[in-house]
């Protein structure tokens, strides 16, 4: 197969979206991107708009977003239709996970705070615990 004008070399899109060749590997294996052929040397080509979905994926990962998730919105989007809604339902779930364990650190910080206050130094005597004062 010849180069085509509207095809980018895998290792040219490595560079342009600045993802390492061996993660766009991972990419195509979990179906998450699709090549569009290969050159007579063998090398995968990819459509120009494998960087904006290189964008995408890259972007909703930094948002908590699994490859699972991006899969599903992925191929939502390649049905015809904007994933939008499903975005916002996970992106919400996040917030609310983000919220709980925000609650739980709170409570962390609460506890380790009241123990520091508490501590005394302690004899040098032998205990049957490792450490007395966190028991």
């Amino acid at each position: 197969m010849l180069v085509q004008e509207e095809s980018k070399l895998i290792g040219s899109v490595a560079k342009e979206s600045g993802v390492p060749i061996k993660t766009i590997r991972y990419y195509e294996e979990l179906r998450l991107l699709k090549s569009s052929g290969r050159t007579e040397g063998g090398f995968k080509l990819f459509n120009t708009d494998v960087l904006a979905r290189l964008h995408f994926i890259k972007r909703a990962q930094s948002l908590g977003l699994s490859l699972a998730e991006i899969k599903e919105f992925l191929n939502v989007h390649d049905e015809g239709e904007l994933p939008c809604e499903h975005i916002k339902t996970k992106l919400e779930d996040k917030v609310q996970a983000i919220d709980e364990q925000i609650q739980q650190l709170l409570i962390l910080r609460q506890d380790l705070e009241r123990l520091l206050s508490a501590w005394e130094i302690q004899p040098e005597t032998y205990h049957s615990t490792i450490c007395p004062i966190i028991t």
